[in-house]
């Protein structure tokens, strides 16, 4: 009798490692359901151990900072009215009279110019390391694409808060349309007399571009799948390299990301953005958003026109990188005629920076 009170004992108390190997077995079934019908397992592809740093994780911050964009955008757009007589006071009404409303303001500000600056560094590493090199010239059109959609949704949020500074942005941008005669009819009043352009422009900020991003990102994304991400001109590949998933990639960019929305979340506290007056018809007292300084003397310097030579011609240059640069190497020291172009402009660009921060502290 009492030899078998322990076999009855260990009967009924529960193997712990069953239970867990039982758990474990449950919810990798469920992960199975998930995935037969959602392809979950599909970002489990193989990412080189280079990918997993800050400088080639810029991709996936720029995605943090436009989810950013949409969740904030959402919240914001629920207290916004898109009309002349309106906006402007429906800005300052959000930010003094609505729960969260300045932070959220503060947090889609720098998020934008995050997604900006990000986006911009990315594809300057892209060009660095040749990333665009065959096969993945048309991912390089696709992302300079989304850099162009990015820096419209900036100009086009600096007007929809119809004060001082987006008047007269729009002002700038009512004459460039007029030199591009029938092709920039959409950005004046002459496309219709029904809907103000302010409200357009709102429309464009809220859905068109981003939604343009948003297809854009997803392309973007399978095709990084379908070519892998580039390997590293400067790191021969170990002949034994076993790869980390995606999906541990995904773990150390949301892990920047957090980082990220912190910083944003301080700047959105201590450096809310600032709102002007109500806009008046006929002055240029403002200096546009920092951005904006790379083309905003030409006009004083040659005229209207100037300004739309020289952003076409930037981002012109840009799109055609994979086509003007046909060299095999990848290492930026045999790239040299290539190398010496992109300082030359940037060089450039920044000089028209500084010098607008420093002769033109307030505008025109």
């Amino acid at each position: 009798m009492t030899s078998h009170r322990p076999e009855r004992a260990a009967a009924a108390s529960p193997d712990p490692t069953a239970a867990d190997t039982a758990r474990r077995g449950r919810f990798r079934r469920a992960i199975d359901v998930i995935d037969d019908r959602m392809g979950i397992k599909a970002l489990a592809y193989p990412v080189p151990e280079h990918a997993n740093n800050l400088t080639w994780s810029l991709g996936g911050l720029t995605l943090v900072s436009f989810v950013t964009l949409l969740v904030t955008g959402v919240y914001l757009a629920q207290f916004y009215a898109p009309t002349p007589e309106d906006a402007n006071q429906s800005v300052r009404d959000l930010v003094t009279n609505i729960w969260l409303g300045g932070f959220a303001r503060g947090l889609h500000f720098w998020a934008a110019q995050a997604m900006f600056v990000i986006a911009l560094l990315h594809l300057l590493r892209v060009f660095f390391h040749a990333s665009y090199k065959k096969p993945r010239e048309g991912n390089w059109l696709i992302g300079s694409a989304m850099l162009l959609f990015t820096f419209l949704a900036v100009f086009t949020g600096t007007v929809i808060k119809w004060d001082q500074e987006g008047y007269e942005a729009l002002t700038h941008n009512l004459d460039v349309a007029e030199l591009l005669g029938g092709a920039g009819i959409w950005f004046t009043p002459k496309l219709t007399d029904r809907v103000p352009i302010v409200e357009r422009l709102y429309t464009a900020h809220a859905v068109i571009i981003p939604g343009l991003i948003l297809l854009l990102f997803v392309w973007h994304a399978l095709l990084v799948k379908r070519h892998k991400i580039s390997p590293h001109p400067g790191i021969p590949k170990p002949e034994e390299e076993v790869p980390e998933p995606f999906t541990a990639h995904l773990k150390r960019v949301g892990a920047f990301g957090l980082v990220l929305l912190g910083v944003l979340s301080i700047l959105a506290v201590v450096l809310p953005p600032v709102l002007g007056p109500t806009p008046v018809a006929g002055i240029e007292i403002t200096r546009p958003l920092w951005m904006f300084w790379w083309f905003f003397p030409m006009e004083e310097w040659f005229g209207v026109a100037s300004i739309v030579y020289v952003i076409v011609g930037v981002f012109g240059l840009i799109f055609l990188v994979p086509f003007l640069d046909r060299s095999p190497h990848r290492l930026w020291r045999q790239r040299k005629i290539a190398m010496a172009v992109a300082t030359a402009l940037l060089l450039s660009i920044l000089a028209v920076t500084v010098e607008v921060w420093i002769n033109n502290p307030k505008g025109h």
